[in-house]
This record gives C-alpha cells, structure tokens and sequence, in this order.
C-alpha cells in the first residue's frame, strides 16, 4: 500500500512517500524552488516521491493532507453556507451545512474521494495535531508512549496530550486557542525585533547571553499554571489571537511592562538578552507542567514528542531531567516540515490496521546523485575536479588544516537540519572557527552557535549524557564537560552547552569514516557542522546548488561524492 502525504500553506511545503509501512522518499518543496520556507503546493516534492518509486500517481493508494478543514466547520456561518457561491464551494458547503443540520460540531474524519477519466483517489485529510503525533510516535522505536505535541496552532488545537499503544494513537486532552505557547514565543521573538515563526531559534541562542532578572517575574505574571495541566495567558499583553492581527503579535500594554520593542537592525543589549532569558525559562516551565500532567495520566515512561515549538533544542535536553520520563524520542522534523510524512503515516496506519511500520534511524530520505550524475554537472559548468579514493580523508586532512569543508553526499536530510550529507564542516578547535564560517558562508548572527557532530560512541567524553544516548538528529541541546571545553570552543556556545549530533557508524558510514579520521589526527572525534546553505537561502540539494554556493562565499573546498574542488590558493 502506497500513501503520499502533502503539506502546503504552512511553514514548509513536502511531501512524502510511504510504501508498506516504509519511507520511500520525503522532501521539502523549498530546495527545489530555492525559496526558503516556500508554501507553494508541492509539485516538485511530489514528482520527485513519485519518480522515487519508480511510480504514477495512479499507483498512489491514498493522498493525505496534513491539515484537516473539518476543525474550521464547528461553527459554520450561515453568511458562508446560505448565500450564492462558487460552485467549487460545495466541497465545503454541502459537508457543512450537513453537520449543522444533523451532526456534532466536532467531525473526526473528513475524506474525499475524487476521480476523472485518468486518476481516481481518496484524499484523506489529517488534523494538524494528529500528523505531528504520528511522526513522533510511528518514527520511534516505541511500540507503546505517551505522545505530546506542541504548535503555535494546528487546527484548533496548540497542544495535545496524548497515548501512542500497538500503532494507534488515542488523543487524552488538547489545548486550544487562544492559548499557545508556540505563539507565546513568537510574541517575544516579535518584540526582540526577529521574524516570527521563523527566528525563534534566534531567541532561544540570544536567551543563553541572559541573566536572571525581573522580567522573568514579569513575564510569569502574565501565565497560570493549572491543575489540568494546562495554562492560561493575560491576553490583554497579546494581539495574536486576533482575526485581524495588529501590526504585531504584543500590545501596547506589553510595552508598558516590558519596555520599547527593539526595532530590526537596532543594536542588542542586555535588555535584549534578559528578556529572551525569560522567555525561555517561563517556556520551560510551562513545558514542564505540561509533560509531569501527561505522565500523571498516563503512568508511561516513554515520551515521543513533535510539533513547531519541540524544535526548542535547549529545553528538549533538559526534559528527562525535569520530568519523570526516563526515555525521550523526537524525530529529525518535528515542525511543520515533517506535517506531510506524518500525515501519511496517519493515514497509512488508518488504511491497514496492524501493519508496523518501518523505523528508520536516520533522515536520508531525499535526492541524490551519483558521480555520473555529479560528472554531467563538473562539465556542463567546466570545472576542473579531481576524483578522491577516499574523500573522508581527505576532508579530515583539510579540516586540520583549517580549511572551511563542503560535504555534499548520498540522499539529503528530511527536516531543517543538515546531519553530514549536505553539510558544511570546520575545525572546533579553533576559537575563531565559527567567525570564520559566519564571514565567509553563513552571513548570520554571532551570538548562534554551531553544533558538534561527535562519533556516537564518545558523547559521553565530551558531554554530559546519560550511558546509551543517542542524540541522531541534532534534536537537543547538552552540557559540555568542563574539561573539554577548551579542546573544542567553536562548538561550544556561550553558557558551555553544545546542540549536539551523535553519528552512529551503521547510519551514515561516510560521514563517521571523516570524523573518524579527523580524530586520529587531532585526537578529537568531532567537527563543526553546519547545513550548506548561505543566509535567507534552503538547504543545497542537487550538485548545481552545492557549486553556485561554493563559489558566492568563502568555502575553501567542496566534495561532490568522489569529486573535489578546491579554490585556487591567494
């Protein structure tokens, strides 16, 4: 059985393949239209699934969509259902104007069934929430968790509670809007003078040049833990929730409290770093109220978590030890990015009750390009390139030597983080190493840190890690010993904690062969890994846009499979 899931209009337009309980192919529509965050509907995803496969869409069993319009039909208006309309409408109007007329507001399913004279097919369209809790849960190696997600908004919910047991997943309680902590974040991330929904992970860095002050009081005042688990904002500080959004997500009497809002390019300062200090700390108190209710009702110890606010890497490092949870899974696309795989694996466990499905222990489910493939590209551009027997070497060699990597290998990572295959690499032993990849390549903040990719087996000389961690996905943030830290400062950020990737050997071979070679040279097993991209621009995914980005910033070398270019010596 064949599900293709698909999401569009949210954050991150994808699609994925699912076949037999496997992952075929899963991509984001932005690194084929070379638009960051692209919304599009996802025609190039989807073709590239579909030529995966080796497949038509009429081989497609299914098509789910991770975002359910039955959640926006519980008060349907009669100004929308009784007045002349387009006819395309009825695909809302007619299932509409049925459940006023005889149903409950809350549809549980909703499905279309659509054929023409070349095609036909059911679209099975998959609450927001429940997409994100079956790509925590049905990616996980847990037959039986508890499951928790968390959002800005999806549907009508921003957080579910709820039970993942033998394939099935059982909602126990949600939190609907207004209340979000997901838009929470964003408030601040707008009053820090950052992009909402798209910077947070610009405040959460920011937050580790915080220190404790009053305006974590101040913002604690504006939220109610309670009893349920859940917790209620002062909407009176927000304008979020409005229909119609004022300019931004605070208002005039969040200003009042917490001062001027901070104007774009206006210079950070403390100030700055305080309140995005609190904004992190009351979100991990929130967070952590949250979990220790769902433990409370559920008396499991495994936790699988997705959803936007769950890329908050920090606080996921710090969830076994503040709740009563002993095993933590997230998947490698947690946000909006992963919406069309869950979707799919919703459905797919839907359609075929009992079937299992496949874990997976990496994320390479995307494009790739032999060195044929690469060798077309090397002469179309006349490029000169000399073939590497073994370019993990290679690297290892140039990365002692100071030089600034280009890694392009195998299928291209799912989610928003590249975990060696279409990364850019450096020495974390140098102190001016993460200065030298942000003038020369990333163009981007000073106060982000750049994460260690570590040999799996050796997180534990160099972090803080209970025995047996894995930490595959780059998905949480952990301590650094103190007695390492001076071995690798270009990965350490400034509060001594590293947002860490342990490569494991069965997963990506390559990628621990470099590392593994690059330790016995310098005696340490990690390097600096950061996606290949340059500032305001997706993830490179074919060879041409590994090649345009070599040479518009300051990489010293690529390697494209076998292949390596190196820029001429000044």
């Amino acid at each position: 059985m064949r599900v293709l899931g698909i999401a569009s209009d949210v954050w991150i337009s994808s699609a994925a393949l699912i076949e037999d309980g496997k992952i075929v192919h899963a991509v984001a529509e932005e690194r084929y239209n070379r638009r960051k965050m692209a919304k599009d509907f996802p025609r190039a995803s989807i073709d590239s699934c579909l030529a995966r496969a080796g497949i038509g869409i009429n081989d497609v069993d299914a098509v789910a969509f991770g975002w359910s319009p039955a959640g926006h039909m519980r008060q349907v208006s009669g100004r929308f259902l009784d007045t002349m309309r387009w006819r395309g409408e009825y695909l809302y109007m007619v299932p509409a104007s049925l459940v006023r007329q005889f149903g409950s507001p809350n549809i549980t399913n909703l499905t279309q069934h659509v054929e023409t004279e070349d095609w036909n097919c059911n679209i099975v369209y998959v609450n927001h929430h429940m997409a994100h809790a079956a790509s925590a849960y049905n990616l996980s190696p847990f037959e039986d968790c508890a499951i928790f997600t968390m959002d800005g908004r999806g549907d009508a919910d921003t957080c579910t509670w709820n039970v993942g047991r033998n394939g099935t997943i059982e909602k126990v309680k949600s939190l609907a809007m207004p209340t979000s902590i997901g838009l929470l974040y964003s408030s601040i991330t707008d009053f820090l003078g950052f992009k909402p929904h798209v910077d947070e992970w610009k405040v959460m860095a920011l937050a580790s040049y915080g220190k404790k002050t009053d305006y974590v009081d101040r913002l604690r005042r504006l939220i109610t833990l309670l009893d349920d688990g859940g917790f209620e904002i002062d909407l009176s500080y927000f304008s979020f929730y409005k229909f119609d959004p004022d300019p931004y997500m605070f208002s005039e009497k969040f200003i009042e409290l917490f001062g001027e809002p901070r104007t774009r390019d206006e210079e950070l300062t403390s100030r700055h770093q305080d309140i995005a200090f609190a904004m992190q700390a009351v979100f991990e108190e929130i967070a952590t109220h949250m979990l220790v209710k769902l433990h409370d009702l559920t008396g499991m110890d495994r936790l699988a978590m997705a959803g936007g606010a769950v890329m908050n890497s920090v606080y996921n490092g710090k969830i076994l030890d503040r709740t009563p949870f002993k095993e933590l899974f997230i998947p490698s696309c947690p946000d909006d990015s992963g919406v069309s795989l869950g979707a799919a694996l919703y459905a797919y466990q839907q359609m075929a009750p009992g079937s299992p499905i496949i874990h997976h222990r990496d994320n390479y489910w995307g494009d790739e390009f032999s060195d044929a493939e690469i060798e077309e590209t090397l002469a179309k551009y006349k490029l000169n390139a000399r073939k590497c027997e073994t370019p993990a070497d290679t690297a290892a060699e140039m990365l002692e030597n100071s030089k600034l990597v280009g890694w392009f290998q195998g299928r291209m990572e799912f989610g928003q983080r590249a975990l060696g295959n279409r990364s850019i690499l450096a020495d974390p032993r140098r102190e001016d190493s993460k200065d030298l990849v942000n003038k020369a390549v990333k163009y981007r903040e000073s106060f982000r840190p750049f994460a260690p990719a570590i040999l799996s087996e050796r997180l534990g000389d160099y972090f803080h890690a209970p025995e047996g961690l894995e930490v595959l996905f780059m998905e949480r943030v952990l301590d650094a010993r103190e007695e390492k830290k001076a071995e690798i400062p270009a990965v350490v950020h400034v509060d001594g904690t590293g947002r860490v990737q342990s490569v494991d050997k069965g997963t990506n071979p390559l990628f621990y062969q470099l590392i593994e070679a690059f330790e016995a040279r310098t005696g340490v097993p990690i390097v600096l890994n950061t996606s290949f991209n340059l500032n305001g621009e997706p993830i490179v995914r074919s060879p041409s846009d590994a090649i345009r980005s070599f040479f518009t910033c300051g990489l010293d070398a690529i390697f494209l499979g076998s292949y390596l270019i190196e820029k001429p010596k000044t």
